[in-house]
């Protein structure tokens, strides 16, 4: 009975594993920038293409470049409990539409606004990025990693101060 069942084990696993190769999911290439802009977002940021690999050599003059006024804000002192944000501004100097497919905070005190639309090669671009200051005290330094089609992939943005304590939340939590 073992013996019957571990045959058709190794049976099925046999058969589930098969050489041939796979194709991974392609999106057409839109002809213009106009055709991106309408397309339908894509949800899978492993479809969007960033064209340097290990087997290939990649003319980066063609691909997109997000040039950032800067990458760091420092809001300062504020008070426990306050939310700021900062705008950070961008324009895409490189020659292919840029494409931000995601960008993460490092806490969820941090959250990024990023557009979601492709940005054509001389146009302008926001990244908007809120902090909650709500139960930090101290220096605090957050970060964004925004990952696009551009080399590097990955760009990092900064927001840095110092949160105040509340003395009246001391008070309010002895009663």
């Amino acid at each position: 009975m073992k013996n019957t069942l571990f045959i058709c084990l190794t049976l099925l696993l046999l058969s589930a594993c098969q050489n041939g190769e796979t194709e991974a999911p392609t999106v057409p290439a839109p002809s213009s920038i106009d055709a991106i802009r309408n397309a339908e977002p894509i949800s899978n940021s492993s479809l969007i293409s960033n064209p340097i690999s290990a087997d290939s050599q990649m003319d980066l003059t063609q691909m997109a470049k997000m040039e950032l006024e800067k990458t760091s804000f420092d809001f300062g002192e504020i008070k426990e409990g306050e939310k700021v944000e900062h705008i950070f501004k961008f324009k895409n100097t490189g020659k292919s539409p840029l494409i931000i497919s995601s960008a993460q905070g490092s806490c969820g005190c941090t959250v990024p606004e990023w557009p979601r639309s492709p940005i054509a090669p001389n146009e302008t671009g926001e990244i908007k990025v809120k902090f909650n200051s709500e139960g930090k005290n101290g220096s605090q330094e957050k970060t964004v990693t925004l990952t696009a089609n551009t080399s590097p992939t990955n760009v990092v943005l900064t927001v840095k101060g110092v949160v105040l304590g509340n003395p009246n939340k001391d008070a309010t939590d002895k009663k």
